[in-house]
């Protein structure tokens, strides 16, 4: 319900760009962030503020050409988001926020019922997530398939 007390607590008109964690947010985020792989040069960019690049993207959905300069450069959020997708560090943020949110509101960490349709059992069957990950690549076109390849021998 929005109270006073809870419209103070999601108020996000103090940050930079909505999509910005608050301090609280960063708190929580922070430890799940893996340490800087070992070897090579020192992390030299901030992890936070490329956390809040990832958010912006995600959160507005703009290209990554879009992506403010204030913010670490494109290439570098597009790194990291791929890194953590790959070591499933975005799942367990996800989860953690998951269980918190669902404790905040008084009830177990995990539910103990679910609801399925159709569409879900549809999703499922093709792969989950996988799926939705390939279906967010860029697709790979057969030069035999393509329109502009020559099918048919030249004339002499």
């Amino acid at each position: 319900m929005w109270t006073q007390g809870n419209r103070a607590r999601y108020d996000r008109s103090r940050l930079r760009y909505p999509s910005d964690l608050t301090d609280e947010e960063w708190a929580i985020v922070a430890p799940l962030i893996p340490p800087a792989k070992r070897g090579g040069n020192k992390r030299t960019i901030d992890v936070r503020a490329v956390v809040d690049g990832v958010m912006y993207i995600l959160s507005t959905g703009c290209q990554w050409a879009a992506l403010p300069k204030d913010l670490p450069p494109r290439s570098t959020v597009n790194d990291y988001l791929r890194r953590w997708d790959e070591d499933r560090t975005l799942d367990r943020i996800h989860h953690a926020l998951y269980v918190l949110c669902r404790e905040r509101a008084g009830r177990e960490a995990s539910p103990t019922a679910a609801i399925i349709d159709s569409q879900s059992v549809k999703g499922g069957e093709k792969g989950g997530a996988a799926s939705t990950r390939r279906a967010t690549t860029r697709a790979r076109r057969s030069r035999a398939r393509s329109a502009t390849s020559w099918s048919t021998p030249k004339a002499c």
